[in-house]
């Protein structure tokens, strides 16, 4: 008889046992939630965000959003002769602040993209793909989306794919109104075309890429020039030709394409600097090799309104304005004179503003501003 019954009240304390985990698993996602992570929320991020990463799509892609990892394939490496990967990752930085202000977060995923693209674009890279890491206060999904729809749109300029990201919610590290955002790229690039700077000579040209603006660099500095409310931001610049908060917020010039062009007309990048923290004085040494000086005229480009407003409302000296700020040169390339004109012609060819600034001299390694 035991042997009959036995099996019975083994199904039924199985399924006991599941009825218990099924209404523990809720108790525990219910308290989960009221500790500040909404799971169903993070669900509702993935739907909303899915299409926007789709459009990023490369053929190399493999398999689709929502595994634990991004796969993409790397058989184009066969046809090259000696391949290198080139990497970076960076943030917005404080940036993020006058978006949590305007309430507008579907350009700042722009920011992202291009701190870390133009970095390997630098190297003479080739972006590929692209993973982004969103730490939040409290997760609202059309936030999220917001923030994903503009990293897929910095994706698409650059042409790499988002193959990946992690949203995280950080309930009590973080204001449920804020959240963080940095990225990380891969690109690939023939030694031979890797832009290192060793071979720039006195008497090259110094070649400036126009910047959209302050990009995403020395915020810190201008929120303790400008108020940081509503009202002040939504002032309108008759010198701007817009609020203040909209020239701010101007997404990052994303260069990948621009420098492609000048590379496919077949010249050679021999130096080239990403105008990024640190200004003039800290990023254009790095593509300079020992005892080589740079020499940049002032005069020689249009300065934007935005750098002219800030420094005459903080009282800013030169040095200070050229060692935060761009200044309206997002990046720096370093040509041979007879290539000066045409890598002009092929960056204007990919819709982008490009000057002489300068040239290079023998001395001591460093940037005289004249």
């Amino acid at each position: 008889m035991r042997l009959e019954t036995e099996p019975v009240k083994s199904v039924r304390k199985i399924y006991a046992e599941a009825v218990t985990y099924k209404y523990r698993k809720a108790e525990e996602e219910m308290d989960y939630k009221k500790a500040g992570v909404d799971i169903e929320a993070g669900y509702r991020s993935v739907e909303l965000m899915r299409d926007y990463v789709r459009s990023t799509e490369r053929p190399e892609v493999l398999g689709g959003l929502g595994g634990f990892s991004g796969a993409f394939s790397l058989a184009a490496i066969k046809e090259m002769k000696d391949p290198v990967l080139v990497s970076g990752t960076d943030g917005v930085g404080t940036k993020l602040k006058l978006a949590f202000l305007l309430d507008k977060h579907d350009t700042i995923g722009i920011d992202c993209v291009a701190m870390c693209v133009n970095d390997i674009a630098c190297a003479g890279g080739e972006p590929l793909y692209f993973l982004d890491y969103i730490a939040c206060g409290k997760n609202i999904p059309e936030r999220i989306a917001a923030i994903v729809q503009g990293i897929a749109t910095g994706c698409r300029m650059a042409g790499c794919a988002l193959i990946g990201g992690e949203t995280a919610e950080h309930p009590d590290m973080m204001p449920e109104d804020e959240y963080d955002l940095a990225g990380f790229t891969v690109g690939l690039v023939e030694r031979k075309d890797l832009i290192t700077g060793e071979a720039v000579k006195p008497g090259d040209v110094l070649i400036g890429i126009a910047s959209s603006g302050v990009h995403s660099n020395g915020f810190s500095l201008i929120r303790k020039v400008f108020d940081m409310t509503e009202e002040s931001l939504n002032t309108y610049y008759d010198s701007l030709g817009r609020s203040l908060g909209e020239a701010l917020l101007e997404p990052t010039k994303i260069y990948v394409k621009a420098l492609r062009k000048v590379k496919d007309a077949g010249i050679t990048m021999k130096g080239c600097s990403h105008i990024t923290g640190g200004g003039f004085y800290e990023n254009i040494p790095r593509m300079l090799p020992e005892g080589i000086r740079a020499v940049v005229e002032k005069d020689s480009y249009e300065i934007p309104a935005i750098f002219k407003l800030l420094q005459e409302k903080g009282s800013l000296d030169d040095k200070t304005m050229y060692s935060t700020y761009n200044m309206g040169l997002g990046m720096i390339l370093a040509v041979n004179p007879d290539d000066a004109e045409r890598a002009v012609e092929a960056i204007a060819a990919a819709g982008e503003k490009a000057f002489p600034v300068g040239r290079v001299e023998a001395g001591e390694e460093g940037v005289t501003l004249c």
